[in-house]
């Protein structure tokens, strides 16, 4: 007899908390291995979290709607059938993390305020959650080490308003102190207005203007027949989880025009004997990949990640691949050490990740631990786009549309003539910080050359 902790998965390195969204399985139910036992949200996917093991769901402890740290007990199963006893779900109190659309009733105009009005009052934002009063526990107790261990998000907007975690009355598990228990702690506690300075020739008058703090204010308000509708857990988290990544890399995008000629004769030329031997359907993304891990080794920076002043410099190349869910959403499977894998290899890992990635069958570890990231917002139609850098890496690779357009060029006798070519934009966004100008140019530029000199024999 033997009974298995589940746990809440950890879903990619900045992740300290999942929602539990829903149970596929009841208490009492039989369960296979790898059988899909309960959905969660965050900021990286939605995702089915598969059981370790077959046996009978005995108990539940987190029920649907519920935000816990990575690594909390969610249930538990009984893996001897006949030793199973269930136990009924503990009676918790959950906050639904989607409420139903309202429609904005009407409202009179705003009317324009003075500016001494705007700087005195406080700055509109969502309302304060009500919370129950925090109890005294030990300093050094488990109760107290869940409170004080926040998310990386939640302890950097503290610092950034100098707010202490500990002050803060939490409503997470074991009164743990979350985004939004934070927010309604700044949006409870008035701006204060630096005093205005004398006027003198060297100093000008200053000018104030309201303070809106970095986490989300109420910027528009709902007209009459607007229909308001809460975001989904997994829409607030990406949207917290883009804002800190533009706040934490100094970002530039850089634009290349690539000649695809090369790479889609080839691909013309082996498409239906690869496809009918492998079973996979072969595109343009892997000729890139490969291309791609190719000038990451002649550019380690592009692959590195900052800790601090600190520089890491990879020595994987674990390319992470946005895919773009029904009906919203996104998420970045990663192939692991891709620079062991053929030009089949990286085809079939790459459709096998973005198939499980749409049908919310991806393991933890497969959204985790990319050293670059390619994102191909072409396939929809945009010629060019500048991503935002994933938090963890210093740069991240946009292919625009790939299309048929008339290009220059220089002929057999030194004439110039007119010629149609495969081309497609590329653009690379990187972190100023630590990347330059002309190292993310030299990358791209023998990205370019790499692409438009490919070898014939390839694979």
């Amino acid at each position: 007899m033997a009974r298995i902790d589940i746990v809440m998965p950890q879903m990619g390195e900045s992740i300290a908390e999942g929602t539990l969204s829903r149970w596929l399985k009841a208490p009492g139910d039989a369960v296979k291995r790898d059988e899909a036992l309960f959905e969660i949200s965050t900021d990286k996917v939605d995702a089915e979290i598969p059981s370790p093991a077959a046996g009978v769901l005995v108990e539940i402890l987190v029920t649907e709607g519920m935000t816990v740290p990575v690594q909390a007990i969610v249930a538990r199963l009984e893996t001897d059938a006949a030793a199973a006893v269930v136990s009924a779900p503990p009676p918790l109190a959950v906050t639904p993390a989607v409420e139903a659309p309202v429609v904005a009733a009407p409202v009179a105009a705003p009317v324009a305020a003075p500016v001494a009005a705007l700087v005195a009052a406080p700055v509109a934002g969502p309302a304060p959650v009500t919370t129950a009063p925090a109890t005294a526990v030990p300093a050094n107790s488990l109760e107290e080490r869940l409170r004080t261990r926040s998310s990386p998000l939640v302890r950097k907007l503290a610092a950034e308003h100098g707010v202490q975690i500990a002050e803060i009355s939490g409503s997470g598990i074991a009164g743990r102190v979350t985004k939004r228990d934070l927010i309604a702690h700044l949006d409870a506690t008035p701006i204060s207005v630096p005093a205005v300075l004398p006027v003198s020739p060297a100093r000008p008058a200053p000018i104030i203007a309201p303070v809106a703090s970095t986490s989300e204010t109420q910027s528009a308000q709902a007209w009459p027949g607007d229909v308001v509708e809460p975001m989904s857990k997994i829409r607030r988290l990406t949207s917290d989880h883009m804002a800190h990544a533009i706040r934490v890399a100094a970002h530039v995008t850089s634009f290349f025009e690539i000649d695809l000629t090369r790479v889609a004769r080839i691909r013309a030329s082996m498409r239906k004997d690869f496809e009918a031997q492998t079973g996979q359907k072969l595109t343009f993304l892997p000729f890139i990949v490969q291309a791609v891990i190719e000038q990451l080794k002649r550019h380690p920076v592009m692959n590195a990640a900052v800790n601090g002043t600190d520089i890491i410099y990879r020595k994987q190349y674990n390319i992470g691949i946005a895919v773009a869910l029904d009906p919203t959403g996104l998420i970045v499977p990663v192939v692991k050490r891709a620079d062991d894998l053929s030009l089949g290899g990286l085809t079939r890992t790459i459709n096998d990740l973005a198939a499980r990635a749409r049908s919310k069958a991806l393991k933890p570890d497969e959204v985790t631990q990319a050293t670059f990231t390619i994102t191909n917002p072409g396939v929809f139609g945009s010629l060019m786009g500048t991503p935002i850098i994933p938090v963890g890496t210093t740069s991240i690779l946009g292919l625009g549309a790939i299309e048929k357009r008339p290009k220059v060029l220089t002929g057999a006798d030194g004439e110039d003539i007119i010629a149609i070519r495969t081309c497609a934009y590329f653009s690379l966004s990187f972190d100023h910080k630590v990347v330059d100008g002309a190292d993310a140019d030299r990358f791209m530029g023998d990205l370019k050359r790499a692409l438009e000199t490919i070898p014939e024999a390839n694979g």
